[in-house]
This record gives C-alpha cells, structure tokens and sequence, in this order.
C-alpha cells in the first residue's frame, strides 16, 4: 500500500487457512514462497494460520524448517487470531512474532480498497448492487440467523 497503483495480493500469494485446510495446500503455498523463481519478490499471507489442524501445523512447520534454507529472502506474514496464538503454528513462530501498528490512517486504507474493489463498467454485474460499484461488500446485522 506504498503506492496507490500497487496491486492487492493474487491468489497465488494468500493462502485462508480453515479447519480443513489440508497438508498438501499448505505444502504447496510454502513451496511458492520458499523456493526462488523468477516471479519477483511477492509478499505471502497466510491468513488464519491458527485454524490448521495440528497435524497439518506439525507438517507445516516442518516443511519451512526444510525450505527456507533455499531461500534466505522470503517474504511470509502469517496471520491468527489473537486469541488463539497459543495454538501450535503461532506458538512455533513465536520468535518471529511483530505487533503491528497501521501506518496508514483508516480513511488512506479505506480509498486503496475503494479503488481496487471499484468495477469500472458495472453493466451485469452484481457490483451494482453495492455502493458505488465495489465488487465487494459486507452485510451485516444485529439479528442472527435474518437471511444475510
């Protein structure tokens, strides 16, 4: 978000970790990141590293110890839920963890997203049902269980 002609991540470069996220994506997102090619230098996230199973967090991890001898530049951010980072992901990068404070104001992030998730020919899409033409929205309600 250095410039607001940066792109957002592909989907090659965050992986969104569940409960049955399996050992194999895990294995080959960490492959991505580890292994050097000619893709440039992209930044990973994995997005709820705390969910993974423990036994697909075990593997994960041994599978970095592995890989990251292969590339001493890496750019990996795993994120969890502050909540649980007693679970095993979280507690074996522990030494790595970085509290992290915005450096941008909440309005800048605000307009980076806007002008990403904006459509530019909404004819068709379902863009026109959100404010001004996102391709992305939240619903969100008060009441559980309403229809969202």
């Amino acid at each position: 978000m250095n410039s607001p002609e940066q792109p957002l991540p592909s989907f090659d470069e965050v992986l969104l970790c569940t409960a049955q996220t399996s050992a194999e994506q895990v294995g080959l997102f960490l492959r991505r990141c580890l292994i050097p090619c000619q893709g440039g230098s992209k930044i990973y996230a994995m997005l709820y590293a705390d969910e993974l199973s423990y036994d697909v967090s075990c593997r994960a991890e041994e599978l970095f110890q592995h890989l990251q001898c292969y590339n001493s530049s890496y750019r990996l951010i795993i994120l969890c839920n502050c909540e649980r980072e007693s679970s095993y992901l979280p507690s074996a990068f522990s030494h790595y963890k970085v509290h992290m404070i915005p450096q941008r104001s909440r309005a800048e992030i605000q307009q980076y997203l806007q002008r990403h998730f904006r459509v530019a020919q909404p004819s068709g899409s379902a863009a026109a049902v959100f404010k001004e033409h996102m391709c992305v929205g939240i619903v969100s309600s008060e009441r559980a269980g309403m229809g969202k």
